[in-house]
């Protein structure tokens, strides 16, 4: 696992945490609730590629 991967997770989560904090305190909930759920699918979409990247690598040692 790189390094830079636990990064981009924790920008994304500090990124999403203020933009959330904002729009809360403008009175957006709505939007608010909607960053929180793009930033979820984007960082499940990234652990998804990791997987996906990890089961070929195990696909291509063990020759299936």
């Amino acid at each position: 696992m790189d390094v830079d991967l636990i990064f981009k997770i924790a920008a994304i989560g500090i990124l999403v945490a203020v933009l959330n904090q904002l729009l809360v305190r403008s009175g957006r909930e709505e939007q608010a609730m909607m960053t929180t759920l793009a930033g979820l699918v984007t960082v499940l979409m990234i652990l998804v590629q990791e997987i996906h990247n990890l089961f070929e690598l195990i696909r291509t040692l063990f020759g299936f």
